[in-house]
């Protein structure tokens, strides 16, 4: 179950790692990009030690599908992005595969 909560963390700051990306403006501003790299650096951390117990595949999937999801919504919240219908139900398919990628793999 720890590794889990692992790589649940590690999907959790792939989306600060992702958003903070938008805010560093090409690595130009040092606070952003401090917090982008750090993020980065303890994301694959937490990933890597979630990866010692958990199917590679599997962990992956999920971390790479939080870190997506987490994204496209701070997308449509923060920065204004579309929030069309196609890209909400196509946001929730994500979902319903990370939740099947995790039953499955366990």
């Amino acid at each position: 179950m720890i590794a889990w909560l692992y790589v649940f963390l590690a999907g959790i700051l792939e989306i600060g790692w992702a958003i903070g990306l938008k805010y560093t403006d090409g690595f130009t501003k040092v606070v952003p990009s401090v917090l982008t790299i750090g993020c980065m650096i303890v994301s694959f951390s937490f990933l890597a030690l979630g990866l010692k117990t958990l199917p590679v595949g599997t962990a992956y999937a999920v971390w790479t599908g939080i870190g997506t999801v987490g994204t496209a919504i701070l997308g449509i919240v923060l920065l204004g992005e579309s929030a069309s219908v196609i890209r909400i139900v196509c946001i929730a398919l994500i979902v319903i595969g990370i939740v099947g990628l995790k039953m499955a793999g366990e």
